[in-house]
């Protein structure tokens, strides 16, 4: 602690035990809470409250109070939680009598202040933060301590519920570390004091007829063998679910559906721990059990969960899909009648007539299948799935589900119709079936459907029915498979397919192009870019689509009255241009779709448009083609970035000012490559070569560069200004290789010099954005090389840089500001005294 804060302590530990002061902020007292944190973290010795006793004074005046705020009473018992967190000053406070007071029986636990919430939850806090050694272990187990957690256990706030079940972890890790003498042998051990006293109240609360009891207690389970104690005490572990897996198996055995979740959640937990992962024993049998026992719906939980694992017995894991795959079964089973293909399942884990019933129900039957996708997709994701999934079977499921949701598929069977008139424009269920569609074109098995398939997407793409949701999944999922369908079709014989197939999504794409909806305008836009990014280089669809109406329908969106629209048109037409009118033999050119005409549309749009969003697009698209070459020659491009500068500039919208940064940055780099022999040669001396440098800067004047970037260092948004100072730090890096900066004093006294001395010292004012100069007035000419290249060398952009990139609060964010700011909130120090942040 440092001297100035010592001495502004007693007054703000006086002011806090004043009950005539009013309350202060709590953040102001979390703050306290978190510096007194960091001073006992590194010294946890006796010499703070020794040195400073009026901490020991505050936390008896909270004592003398009758009536404490709770704001207060919480501050104080997490207060001297953390100052006995180290065992010489928890010592030191015993001396003093206060920790008894506090947390016993004769403290705020017995009294009326003990309704309020907060102050139950500090309790807990002080506890959690003072239980690092065994005297207070020890202190809190004598004092009836550990009966006051488990009652919080069941505590009506959530918080303070949480607070008590996390206490109790921390509590049997710390007792397993400090009171175990011998290494544990599994079969013969005893749990130490405490630990003992957790597992007694665990086993007692499972085997009550409460059914908050058990839930309190399996979310404690749930817990311990989901943190480091299960991870790092694994015999422990092991004799820990001896204790209690025949209780947990008998609530199996009575399907309580109401314990099934934290049952699933307990049995996930326990089988990611080490002392599990081996194929034999009795857990993997009552996992087992639970799948055959659970509802659906949680079996379909638990069988997720179990796919993820990395060790799991091959027999559970394939035992685990099956549950997942029932729901799809049912529905191929149930799709005709009789069967016209197979089932994906040669048996179930469980009754059929379970999963037929729920699917049957109309308000059950969306949820199911829902949650069910979920998994399915979840599992797609997985880089490294240990089972096999039947991927044909599966994308047959698919089709027949997103036919029964859009009434395309009318099955002959019982089962079928029921399911069928459960899911008719289910958007739910049509999303999350889209969405596991889209995540199997990685999968090379389902190439055989792949006809019909689009079938079933080009009905959805051209359905007026289909909702704007859906649409734009059907648009995704569409979007992957045909890349997929380019693939098969570069390996075989499918040209032929695949460009029918392009030709119709592409008709399909104009008449959506042309929708009243905005959503589905701008939907297909979207389709469109992304067909265009996976898709350009390929032969049959650059001519299917330079065929078509698209590129004409997609210009005209440019002008839409929609602000989303106009900016994904700017984006789809930005990732349009290069094949169809910036390729040197593209078909279109010529006609009224041509580079002159896209450019100039798009700079019109960057300098009129009133909505941000499609401003941002064209700077972007922008940003894009001159990364790709798309500007042409090097005058032309430089012509091209200067315009676009003087238009970013002045814009309102940060976002855009900082894209117009990267283009710029973009431009400077290529520029150097373009104009230096090798940018990655070794420099050979202090000075690189005068000629390339000078054409450099000339290039960079004339396209007004500097001008944009000394004028974005002093931006009122932080992000700009800090972009700014990084390319000049590049630039300056780039003419200056070796830190060969300028003289200052020799930079003072050259005929620039003033005004660069000038553009140093504003810019260390932050102002140059509003006083940025006039050329004469203080003789800084940001189109002169000569000029430029000098205040690149002289003005200290690394001190800039460090100041940009400072946190806002940087200046007053300390100890001795909050203790002021205390001070003056309480009205005992003057105004000027006090330094607010």
């Amino acid at each position: 602690m440092t001297r100035e804060c010592a001495v502004l302590l007693p007054g703000v530990c006086a002011a806090l035990a004043d009950p005539r002061q009013p309350g202060l902020d709590d953040t102001c007292l979390e703050k306290l809470l978190d510096w007194f944190r960091s001073l006992t973290w590194f010294d946890p010795t006796v010499e703070l409250v020794q040195d400073n006793p009026c901490l020991t004074e505050l936390l008896s005046s909270m004592l003398a109070l009758p009536d404490p705020s709770p704001g207060i009473l919480s501050f104080t018992l997490q207060l001297a939680g953390i100052l006995a967190s180290s065992e010489s000053r928890f010592q030191h406070l015993q001396q003093e009598k206060l920790l008894g007071r506090l947390f016993g029986p004769e403290g705020p636990r017995g009294g009326a202040a003990w309704e309020d919430a907060s102050v139950r939850s500090a309790w807990l806090k002080g506890v959690h933060s003072m239980l690092h050694h065994l005297p207070a272990l020890h202190c809190l187990c004598s004092t009836g301590g550990m009966d006051v957690i488990f009652t919080l256990q069941g505590d009506p706030s959530l918080f303070v519920a949480s607070a008590a079940s996390q206490l109790l972890v921390h509590l049997l890790t710390f007792s397993l570390e400090s009171e175990t003498s011998k290494a544990l042998s599994a079969k013969e051990c005893d749990w130490p004091g405490c630990a003992q006293m957790i597992v007694e109240h665990i086993k007692e609360s499972l085997q009550s007829s409460s059914a908050p009891h058990i839930e309190q207690s399996l979310k404690l389970l749930s817990s311990l063998f989901g943190s480091c104690f299960g991870s790092c005490y694994a015999a422990w572990t092991e004799v820990l679910w001896l204790d209690i897996a025949k209780q947990i198996e008998s609530f199996l055995l009575e399907e309580t559906v109401q314990a099934q979740p934290l049952l699933a959640n307990l049995l996930l937990n326990v089988a990611r721990s080490p002392a599990f992962c081996g194929t034999e024993g009795s857990f993997w049998a009552l996992v087992t059990s639970a799948l055959e026992h659970f509802t659906p719906v949680q079996a379909g939980l638990l069988a997720v969960g179990l796919l993820k694992l990395c060790k799991c017995p091959q027999d559970v894991r394939i035992q685990a899909l099956t549950v997942l795959l029932q729901p799809m079964d049912c529905i191929l089973r149930a799709a005709s009648q009789p069967l016209e293909c197979a089932g994906l399942l040669d048996e179930s884990v469980s009754d059929p007539a379970t999963v037929e019933s729920l699917l049957s129900s109309k308000t059950s039957c969306a949820g199911l299948l829902c949650q069910t996708l979920t998994h399915l997709e979840k599992l797609l994701s997985l880089k490294h799935l240990r089972v096999d999934l039947p991927c044909v079977s599966l994308l047959h499921s698919l089709m027949t589900i997103l036919q029964f949701c859009n009434g395309f598929l009318s099955p002959t069977s019982p089962l079928g119709s029921t399911i069928s008139r459960n899911l008719i424009n289910c958007f739910r269920v049509q999303k999350s079936a889209l969405d596991v569609l889209a995540a199997l074109s990685e999968k090379k098995e389902c190439d055989t459907l792949i006809g019909n398939l689009f079938d079933v997407l080009l009905a959805y793409l051209q359905s007026p029915n289909t909702s704007p949701t859906v649409l734009k999944k059907t648009f995704q999922a569409t979007s992957k498979w045909l890349v997929h369908l380019q693939e098969l079709s570069s390996s075989n014989s499918q040209g032929p397919q695949t460009e029918k197939i392009l030709e119709d999504v592409l008709v399909v794409l104009q008449k959506r192009l042309c929708s009243p909806c905005w959503e589905v305008r701008d939907s297909s836009l979207e389709f469109l870019t992304s067909m265009v990014k996976c898709l350009r280089d390929q032969k049959e669809f650059r001519q299917c689509l330079l065929s078509s109406e698209v590129l004409r329908l997609t210009e005209n969106l440019l002008e839409d009255p929609e602000s989303y629209v106009r900016a994904s048109a700017v984006t789809a037409v930005g990732h349009l241009a290069p094949i169809a009118c910036f390729a040197p033999d593209s078909p279109v050119t010529g006609s009224q779709y041509n580079r002159e005409s896209i450019v100039a549309k798009l700079q019109e749009i960057l300098s009129t448009d009133s909505e941000g969003f499609p401003r941002r697009a064209v700077i972007s698209i922008f940003t894009k083609w001159l990364r790709e070459g798309c500007t042409g020659q090097l005058e032309d491009t430089e012509h091209f970035v200067s315009r676009v500068i003087q238009t970013v500039e002045h814009d309102l919208d940060w976002e855009v000012r900082l894209g117009g940064l990267e283009l710029v940055e973009v431009f400077c780099s290529q520029t150097i490559c373009q104009l230096s022999q090798c940018p990655y040669a070794p420099v050979t001396s202090a000075v690189p070569s005068s000629t390339p440098q000078k054409e450099l800067l000339q290039v960079f004047c004339r396209a007004k560069l500097f001008g944009f970037l000394f004028g974005s260092l002093c931006d009122c948004d932080k992000p700009v200004g800090q972009r700014a100072c990084d390319v000049l730090v590049g630039l300056r890096g780039h003419f200056y290789p070796m830190s060969t900066l300028e003289n200052p004093q020799e930079v003072e006294d050259s005929p620039a010099g003033r005004g660069i001395a000038w553009l140093q010292r504003t810019l260390r004012q932050g102002s140059l954005a509003q006083n940025f100069p006039v050329d004469g007035d203080v003789g800084v000419d940001f189109q002169d090389p000569e000029s430029m290249m000098l205040a690149l060398g002289a003005i200290d952009l690394l001190e800039l840089h460090d100041e940009l990139n400072k946190s806002s609060d940087h200046v007053e964010e300390s100890p001795q500001s909050l203790l002021q700011d205390i001070l003056a909130a309480v009205g005992t120090i003057e105004d000027n005294e006090v330094d607010c942040y």
